[in-house]
Protein backbone atom coordinates (compact mmCIF):
# COMPACT_ATOMS: atom_id res chain seq x y z
CA UNK A 1 0.00 0.00 0.00
CA UNK A 2 3.05 2.53 1.18
CA UNK A 3 4.92 1.36 -1.95
CA UNK A 4 1.54 2.84 -4.34
CA UNK A 5 0.47 5.74 -2.60
CA UNK A 6 3.72 7.38 -1.75
CA UNK A 7 6.55 6.98 -4.78
CA UNK A 8 3.47 6.00 -7.35
CA UNK A 9 2.12 9.20 -6.27
CA UNK A 10 5.65 11.68 -6.37
CA UNK A 11 7.13 9.70 -9.72
CA UNK A 12 3.69 8.58 -11.23
CA UNK A 13 0.46 10.00 -10.30
CA UNK A 14 1.34 13.57 -10.48
CA UNK A 15 3.72 13.55 -13.71
CA UNK A 16 0.59 12.32 -15.17
CA UNK A 17 -1.91 15.03 -13.88
CA UNK A 18 0.62 17.57 -14.67
CA UNK A 19 1.42 16.69 -18.22
CA UNK A 20 -1.34 13.97 -19.30
CA UNK A 21 1.54 11.81 -20.27
CA UNK A 22 0.96 13.69 -23.58
CA UNK A 23 4.18 14.07 -25.61
CA UNK A 24 5.11 17.74 -27.30
CA UNK A 25 6.43 17.71 -30.66
CA UNK A 26 10.47 18.00 -30.01
CA UNK A 27 13.48 18.67 -32.36
CA UNK A 28 14.77 15.46 -34.20
CA UNK A 29 17.99 15.61 -32.02
CA UNK A 30 16.27 15.22 -28.78
CA UNK A 31 15.20 11.16 -29.82
CA UNK A 32 18.39 10.05 -27.88
CA UNK A 33 17.16 11.97 -24.45
CA UNK A 34 13.86 10.56 -24.76
CA UNK A 35 15.54 6.71 -25.17
CA UNK A 36 17.78 8.17 -22.12
CA UNK A 37 14.22 9.15 -20.51
CA UNK A 38 13.27 5.49 -20.86
CA UNK A 39 16.10 4.00 -19.28
CA UNK A 40 15.90 6.98 -16.41
CA UNK A 41 12.28 5.54 -15.57
CA UNK A 42 12.96 1.66 -16.26
CA UNK A 43 15.90 1.72 -13.88
CA UNK A 44 14.06 3.84 -11.22
CA UNK A 45 11.40 2.00 -11.17
CA UNK A 46 13.40 -1.18 -10.66
CA UNK A 47 15.20 0.43 -7.90
CA UNK A 48 11.91 1.25 -6.41
CA UNK A 49 10.95 -2.40 -6.55
CA UNK A 50 14.25 -3.72 -4.92
CA UNK A 51 14.35 -1.46 -2.36
CA UNK A 52 10.93 -2.48 -1.18
CA UNK A 53 11.82 -5.81 -1.21
CA UNK A 54 15.14 -5.33 0.74
CA UNK A 55 12.81 -3.32 3.21
CA UNK A 56 10.89 -6.53 3.76
CA UNK A 57 13.15 -9.39 3.30
CA UNK A 58 16.26 -7.61 5.27
CA UNK A 59 15.07 -4.75 7.37
CA UNK A 60 11.78 -6.86 8.65
CA UNK A 61 9.47 -3.68 8.26
CA UNK A 62 8.77 -1.27 5.03
CA UNK A 63 10.34 2.37 4.00
CA UNK A 64 6.82 3.65 5.98
CA UNK A 65 7.21 5.38 9.11
CA UNK A 66 4.69 3.38 10.65
CA UNK A 67 5.48 0.38 9.59
CA UNK A 68 9.51 1.01 10.63
CA UNK A 69 11.94 -2.23 9.60
CA UNK A 70 13.64 -4.27 12.84
CA UNK A 71 17.01 -4.16 11.30
CA UNK A 72 18.73 -1.11 9.48
CA UNK A 73 18.65 -1.84 5.95
CA UNK A 74 22.54 -1.43 4.66
CA UNK A 75 22.41 -4.18 1.53
CA UNK A 76 22.40 -3.85 -2.28
CA UNK A 77 22.31 -0.55 -3.38
CA UNK A 78 22.12 1.17 0.46
CA UNK A 79 25.43 -0.47 0.22
CA UNK A 80 26.14 2.47 -2.01
CA UNK A 81 24.08 5.75 -1.17
CA UNK A 82 21.96 6.08 1.87
CA UNK A 83 18.94 7.27 -0.08
CA UNK A 84 18.08 5.16 -3.65
CA UNK A 85 14.64 5.29 -3.25
CA UNK A 86 14.52 9.19 -3.14
CA UNK A 87 17.46 9.14 -5.93
CA UNK A 88 14.92 6.29 -7.83
CA UNK A 89 12.08 8.43 -7.58
CA UNK A 90 13.64 11.59 -9.18
CA UNK A 91 15.10 9.18 -11.50
CA UNK A 92 11.39 8.33 -12.65
CA UNK A 93 10.34 12.04 -12.68
CA UNK A 94 13.80 13.56 -15.04
CA UNK A 95 12.74 10.41 -17.05
CA UNK A 96 8.97 11.29 -17.92
CA UNK A 97 10.25 14.88 -18.64
CA UNK A 98 12.83 14.15 -21.43
CA UNK A 99 10.43 11.10 -23.01
CA UNK A 100 7.21 13.88 -23.10
CA UNK A 101 9.59 16.82 -23.76
CA UNK A 102 7.95 18.71 -20.24
CA UNK A 103 10.58 21.21 -18.64
CA UNK A 104 7.83 21.65 -15.88
CA UNK A 105 8.56 18.24 -14.79
CA UNK A 106 11.95 19.26 -14.31
CA UNK A 107 11.06 22.26 -12.37
CA UNK A 108 8.40 19.44 -9.97
CA UNK A 109 11.54 17.48 -9.73
CA UNK A 110 13.66 20.27 -8.62
CA UNK A 111 10.82 21.15 -6.13
CA UNK A 112 10.46 17.04 -4.78
CA UNK A 113 14.25 16.96 -4.62
CA UNK A 114 14.50 20.02 -1.94
CA UNK A 115 11.83 18.79 -0.04
CA UNK A 116 13.27 14.74 -0.22
CA UNK A 117 16.50 15.91 1.43
CA UNK A 118 14.77 18.65 3.87
CA UNK A 119 12.53 15.14 5.03
CA UNK A 120 15.83 12.67 5.34
CA UNK A 121 17.71 16.07 7.21
CA UNK A 122 15.05 16.62 9.80
CA UNK A 123 13.23 14.36 10.09
CA UNK A 124 14.87 10.56 8.72
CA UNK A 125 17.91 11.00 9.70
CA UNK A 126 17.28 11.59 13.53
CA UNK A 127 14.59 9.01 13.86
CA UNK A 128 17.38 6.78 12.07
CA UNK A 129 19.71 7.67 14.64
CA UNK A 130 17.72 7.42 17.43
CA UNK A 131 16.17 3.69 16.59
CA UNK A 132 19.89 2.22 15.39
CA UNK A 133 22.36 4.16 17.51
CA UNK A 134 25.84 3.46 16.81
CA UNK A 135 25.26 1.45 13.67
CA UNK A 136 23.28 4.37 11.85
CA UNK A 137 26.35 6.10 12.61
CA UNK A 138 28.78 4.03 11.32
CA UNK A 139 26.42 3.60 8.20
CA UNK A 140 26.18 7.32 8.03
CA UNK A 141 29.82 8.34 7.84
CA UNK A 142 30.89 5.53 5.83
CA UNK A 143 27.83 6.18 2.87
CA UNK A 144 26.59 9.10 1.64
CA UNK A 145 23.50 10.08 1.15
CA UNK A 146 22.89 11.31 -2.46
CA UNK A 147 26.24 10.71 -4.26
CA UNK A 148 26.58 7.03 -4.79
CA UNK A 149 30.17 5.61 -3.31
CA UNK A 150 32.06 3.41 -6.41
CA UNK A 151 32.74 0.34 -3.96
CA UNK A 152 30.13 -0.84 -1.92
CA UNK A 153 30.52 -0.38 1.63
CA UNK A 154 30.80 -3.32 3.97
CA UNK A 155 29.80 -3.21 7.80
CA UNK A 156 33.20 -2.43 10.14
CA UNK A 157 34.43 -0.89 7.14
CA UNK A 158 35.40 2.97 8.04
CA UNK A 159 35.19 5.99 6.39
CA UNK A 160 34.17 6.73 2.51
CA UNK A 161 35.51 6.40 -0.61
Amino acid sequence: MFFVVAPGVIAFAVPWWMTGWETRPAPPYWLPLRVAGALFVVAGTTVLVQAFVRFVREGAGTPAPVAPTERLVVGGLYRHVRNPMYLAVLSVIIGQALIFWRPSLLAYAAVVAVAFVAFVRWYEEPVLADRYGAHYTAYRRAVPGWWPRRRPWKPGEPGQS
